[in-house]
């Protein structure tokens, strides 16, 4: 049982990670994992779009968005958003982990 009313959205949390080679350089990232909302398709797309407008904006670095390994329909559905135009312009490039198939990193501008 939630305590608000109304459909639970991913949770995204905002954490510092370490760079390899200089610790005064530290990379921010948030993480959005979409598995509490992968059966409703606009809550998907709000989560998504509310988390890269707000890292745009504060000035994030790395957006780590957890679709989850599965059939991989919604890793499709996480690509097919990020290819629209004007969510384009927000990033740079976006990575899949070869290593960890339910991963995927956005490097923003």
């Amino acid at each position: 049982m939630h305590d608000r009313a109304g459909p639970r959205r991913g949770t995204a949390r905002h954490r510092p990670v370490p760079p390899a080679q200089h610790p005064s350089e530290a990379i921010a990232l948030i993480t959005l994992d979409l598995h509490p909302i992968f059966r409703n398709n606009r809550d998907i797309d709000l989560a998504m779009r509310e988390t890269l407008f707000r890292a745009a904006r504060t000035g994030v670095d790395v957006v780590e968005i957890i679709p989850g390994k599965g059939t991989g329909q919604l890793k499709k559905r996480v690509l097919a958003f990020l290819g629209q135009k004007h969510i384009r312009k927000l990033y740079v490039r976006v990575e899949t982990d070869a290593t960890n198939a339910g991963r995927v990193l956005v490097h923003l501008r």
